[in-house]
Parts: C-alpha cells; structure tokens; sequence
C-alpha cells in the first residue's frame, strides 16, 4: 500500500472544498451543454405524452425495449452506493472514505433516473398514483401479488434511505462551509447543518446513526434489485420464468454500479486534481473487488442459460436459439461475455493495471456497456420468440425517441452530480481528516483510536 501524504486540516479544507467555493472555467460551458441534453430528453417526454406510445418502436408483442432497459441498467447503478457506503462503513474499511459520498449521491440520482422510467412507459403518466392502495372512497386495491406493485414501494423506500445516508454524513461538511461563506451561502447553509457544531458528541451521534442506516438499508439494497428481477421471473413469458433471477439481478447491478464508480473516481480525480485523495490504492481495491463479483456475474449468467436449455421446453429452447444463434442477439451475447468479464478480468489480474487510471477508465466502461447490452439481450428476445402465433410475430426497433431517451438519462445524472458539486463537496472533508489523523499516528507509532469515538 502506497503511503498517503499527510496533510493539514487547512491543505484539505482548501483542496475539497474549492469545488463549492470557486468554479473553475470549464464548469459552466459542461453544464450548459447536459442541459440542451436534457432539455431534449424533457422534450422527447413531452411528445411522448402527447402522441402517445406509438411514436416509439415498441409494437407487439414487444412492448418492453430501451425504456425498461435503461430502468434496470440505472437501478443497477445505484447499487454502488450501498456496496461501497454501507458495506465497508461496518467493515472499517480505510480505504472507503474518498469515494464512500461519490458513490452514494451517484445512487441517488440514478435511482431517481431509474424511477422516471416506468412512468414514461406507462404513457399515461399522470395516473401513477394508482399503484398506491389510498383511496378508500373508490375502493381501488391494485393487486399487491404483483412486482408492479412491489417497485414503486421498494424503489422509494431505497431512495429515501439513501438520500438520509447522503444528508446524514453532509452534516459536518455543511457546518463547515456555513462558517466559510457569507450572505445567502451561509443563511443556506446554516439551515441545512442543522446547528452543527462537531462537538464530541454529536459526532458519537452521527457515527451510531451511519452504522444503523448502514444496516438497515443492507436489506433494502438486496429487495430492490430481487423485486426488479421478479418483474420477469413471475411472468410467463419463455427464459423470464427463472428462480435464479435474484441473484443474477443482484450481483450484475453490484458488478455495473461498481465499474460505474471506478468510471466517475477516474473523472473527478482528473477534473479536479484530487491526486492526495483519491490514489492508485483505491483503483486497486475497486478492481480487486471487481475481480470478485464479475466471477460471481458470469456464473449466474451463465446458470441462467444453462437452466434454459437443459430444461427442454421448446418454448425456453426457442427463445435461447434465438438469443444465440440468430442476429444481433448471438452477436450480443458475445460481447457481452467479452466486454463483461473476459476482457477486464484478464486485465485487473495485473496489479500494474488496476493502478493504472486510463486501464481503469476503459475498462469500467466497457463493463457497463456489456451491462447495458446484457439487459437488452435478457428482455427483448423472450417478447419477439417465433412460438407464438404467427399475427403475434413481431421485431423490437428502436427509434430516435428512445435513442434520445437512453443519451439523456446519461446527460440527467452527469448533471446533477455536476450541481451537486457546486454545491457541496463530493469528497467529505471530516472523514479526510480522520484518514489524515490515523495516516499521523501509524507514523509515530500511536494506537489507532478513532477520533470519532474519543472524548
């Protein structure tokens, strides 16, 4: 392990907080050019209201195609938060502390883009509320044996635990820019702290509520993505029906959110120049860690199709003839193999590559373009399958409306972490601190205490 540079409360106030407190030049021409993104993505909303479903390629029997894609896929994303913030926040793991608040506002916003989705796809979105049992008066009791059901709840309730992680270890880094700025900066912030003063004990109190919040939303993070992957497997359409989509939905959407991290740390340390920060050690963990869980990912993908094809079912054997040996699908399937695993596991076995910052880059993306392909190839397939009856036949082509759709969720996430940047520091400042105080005393030998729980 590469030994950090120990720096002053005063080095790391200026380092972290100067993203809040001043803009550097190429700040507002990016953001300018995501909002024209998203204003797009808005508009494409807009005319899909509007003219209805059918200016979209969705036809049946494929009504599912890139808008439920892109509902997994970001659902996926925002697992990283939760592996990163809460799993190695109870493990003490050191390492956590610059990426730990990267990871978590990144689950927040993809979790939020991911709940867009299937109100888009409803067409009619304004009646979203009636998958909530609330009104008596009418006596409407949607079916709560269905996932359709299960989403909304699960959904909302991993994003308010995960917006409460995010504020939870806010508050320190809110009292100290409330005491670094002026006018409605410092009114602003000084809501927001709620009269923090890091007194020993209000940190005792954040420590015991970051554990709780950590083992709380533990389960919630294994529900939501089980209950996305029973959107399928409860179905009767050929190769959903499977008892191992739980797993396979859960360890794929760590394997995505992860890279997705990797993806961002590599960006914000070039951006931002945050070298005494975010170091080779982390990439090296992540990639380690990835090592892991891609193994783990290609062994239920792979149990998924086998369960398909040993199962004999003509309309399973179909659906997989279709998936690998007819165009683009078989196509698909190798790139998925190759991009997902073959390719970056080979790669992150070499320590000189998991520290190397470009290899990290291309081969995050390259896992979450092989995620996104992998969840195209899982839905579409079983909807189009030529066992059905021969009116019922039908091909899924996309359009440009949900091309724009796909392009502009991207542009919404990538803006708000570019917002909340500007607003608040995206490493936290007093758990860098603690990291510097510990860097001190394994260097003089002392007792690693943490500070947080001393008087």
């Amino acid at each position: 392990m590469q030994e950090r540079r120990v720096l002053t409360d005063i080095q790391v106030n200026r380092s972290l907080l100067s993203t809040v407190l001043d803009t550097p030049n190429w700040y507002w021409p990016v953001v300018g050019a995501l909002s024209i993104i998203v204003g797009g993505f808005v508009t494409t909303i807009i005319l899909m209201i509007t003219f209805g479903l059918g200016i979209t390629g969705l036809n049946r029997p494929v009504f599912w195609g890139f808008m439920i894609v892109n509902f997994v896929f970001w659902v996926g994303i925002s697992h990283a938060g939760v592996m990163i913030s809460s799993i190695l926040r109870i493990c003490q793991a050191e390492w956590r502390r610059p990426v730990t608040r990267a990871a978590e506002v990144l689950t927040v916003f993809a979790l939020a883009t991911a709940a867009s989705f299937p109100l888009i796809h409803m067409g009619r979105m304004w009646r979203f509320y009636w998958v909530f049992p609330y009104d008596f008066d009418r006596m409407i009791w949607p079916d709560v044996r269905s996932p359709l059901i299960w989403d909304p709840s699960a959904i909302f309730t991993y994003l308010t635990g995960a917006s409460m992680f995010v504020f939870m270890a806010l508050l320190p880094d809110l009292g100290n820019l409330r005491d670094r700025t002026t006018g409605w900066q410092r009114t602003f912030y000084a809501i927001a702290s709620l009269g923090w003063r890091g007194n020993p004990r209000q940190f005792k109190l954040q420590f015991i509520l970051g554990i709780l919040l950590s083992g709380l939303i533990l389960p919630v993070f294994v529900s939501v993505h089980s209950i996305v992957s029973w959107d399928f497997a409860v179905s009767l359409v050929p190769a959903w029906h499977a008892t191992v989509f739980a797993p396979y939905f859960v360890i794929g959407a760590v394997h995505s959110g992860v890279s997705g991290v990797v993806t961002m740390m590599v960006v914000l340390r070039k951006l931002f120049k945050w070298d005494d920060f975010i170091t080779p050690d982390h990439f090296d963990a992540l990639g380690r860690l990835l090592i892991a869980v891609a193994t783990a990912w290609l062994y239920f993908f792979m149990l998924d199709l086998f369960f398909g094809i040993y199962g004999g079912e003509s309309r399973e054997l179909s659906v997989m003839d279709q998936r690998l040996l007819t165009m683009p699908w078989g196509g698909m399937f190798f790139l998925i193999i190759v991009l997902g695993y073959i390719v970056p596991v080979s790669a992150w076995l070499f320590r000189s590559v998991r520290r190397n910052l470009t290899w990290m880059f291309v081969l995050s993306i390259l896992v979450n373009v092989s995620m996104w392909l992998e969840r195209l190839w899982l839905i579409v397939p079983g909807l189009q399958n030529k066992e059905r009856l021969p009116f019922d036949w039908g091909v899924y082509e996309p359009g440009l409306f949900e091309i724009m759709l796909v392009v502009g969720s991207f542009a919404v996430v990538c803006l708000g972490l570019l917002v909340f940047i500007k607003l608040f520091p995206l490493i936290p400042v007093w758990e860098e601190k603690e990291g510097q105080l510990f860097q001190a005393e394994i260097r003089i030998g002392k007792r690693r205490v943490p500070a947080i729980i001393r008087e």
